[in-house]
């Protein structure tokens, strides 16, 4: 579908799951979803979130596969492994920075968001964008987002000093150019610094 991006937006998430189901009906996921759904605090709130993968411009995950399985289309969807490739050592999960691809056992094979291809190759949306009640989880034209949102979508992800450019967008609020993620932001939380 020329001219259309994918928008994840958590502030829209109502925790339905619905794209969790659609995901796992997408022929090419042999039934196990590849959304990443998850509850934000759920020792005091319901709030959740809903994310597919990013596909990132350089992704890391392609980078420390030892068996040069995941490849990346032409339209910079990153794909999961390759079966005959994939020697399920998991070096891509433990490398990818938003925690997106899983392996799967029965399988033994990385799996992941390809944007639905089978569906997007063909002029479709992605199946989890079609179900999205609250479009948390939007294949949309940029110009829809920026006539209906108040936010920003951001592609650009700094983890630390590295700088992750995404074909994905994450929507953030107004002004804000790109998402800082510093693990030692987290590192200290809820532990008590006194002597």
């Amino acid at each position: 579908m020329f001219g259309y991006e994918f928008f994840v937006d958590p502030s829209r998430c109502i925790g339905c799951q619905a794209c969790v189901k659609a995901c796992e009906e997408c022929e090419t996921h042999r039934g196990v979803s590849m959304i990443n759904f998850d509850y934000l605090d759920r020792s005091n709130s319901i709030a959740s979130a809903a994310f597919v993968c990013f596909h990132c411009d350089d992704p890391t995950c392609a980078e420390v596969c030892p068996a040069d399985a995941i490849k990346i289309g032409e339209d910079g969807v990153v794909q999961s492994a390759l079966k005959p490739r994939c020697i399920a050592c998991s070096n891509c999960v433990l490398a990818c920075p938003f925690g997106i691809p899983k392996l799967v056992p029965e399988y033994d094979q990385m799996m992941k968001c390809d944007m639905c291809y089978d569906r997007t190759s063909a002029g479709k949306r992605p199946m989890c964008a079609t179900v999205c009640p609250s479009q948390a989880l939007a294949y949309v034209r940029p110009e829809e987002i920026a006539r209906t949102r108040r936010e920003n979508p951001v592609n650009d992800f700094r983890f630390g000093q590295q700088l992750v450019r995404t074909k994905v967008f994450m929507m953030a609020p107004a002004g804000l150019d790109e998402i800082a993620i510093d693990v030692v932001d987290y590192m200290w939380e809820g532990v008590s610094h006194e002597a």
